[in-house]
């Protein structure tokens, strides 16, 4: 028995088509696609989910402090005047920042592997570049996903069938996170 499914495509090719729809997947929550792919794609999912579980809580708070321009009501920085030259004036604010422990950063690097970077652009800015953010979906993954399913042993994805393609009669279904 083969271990995974071609898809009739080349190797290459696959691996894009099925990182894609895994961070599709991961984004949105649910996506239409073949039979054949949605299992290659739970297969993909599960992994993932299976490693944000594991690594969700292995990582330290660290206070540090840092150098932060000075700025006035309307946001601009505040410059002061020394031996004839202007100067930023800088004030030390102290931050808290989440430092991930070994395991956590190779898993992250393992998630980035797969997933591909998701810009996310509002609707009344389409076409635009402004306002476009990136998605960061290992943070997702590893902040809002994996704490849904701490107690769950797999099964974190779900395949319901809605009927056949009308241009080639293939099995169209829906995959979601449960």
């Amino acid at each position: 028995m083969a271990k995974y499914r071609k898809l009739s495509k080349t190797a290459s090719q696959r691996k894009a088509l099925l990182r894609s729809q895994t961070t599709a997947l991961i984004a949105n929550g649910k996506i239409i696609t073949t039979e054949a792919r949605a299992k290659e794609i739970r297969k993909q999912a599960e992994k993932l989910i299976t490693l944000a579980v594991r690594e969700k809580d292995n990582f330290e708070t660290v206070t540090v402090q840092a150098k932060v321009a000075k700025k006035d009501a309307n946001g601009k920085r505040v410059k002061e005047v020394v031996d004839g030259k202007k100067v930023t004036v800088y004030e030390t604010v102290e931050k808290e920042l989440k430092k991930d422990l070994p395991s956590r950063l190779h898993a992250r690097r393992q998630m980035d592997k797969i997933l591909y970077t998701v810009t996310d652009v509002p609707a009344d800015n389409s076409g635009r570049k402004r306002n476009t953010k990136k998605i960061d979906l290992t943070d997702k993954l590893l902040n809002e996903i994996a704490p849904k399913y701490e107690g769950r042993n797999g099964g974190y994805t779900r395949i319901v069938k809605i009927g056949c393609r009308k241009g080639d009669a293939a099995m169209e279904v829906l995959i979601e996170l449960v």
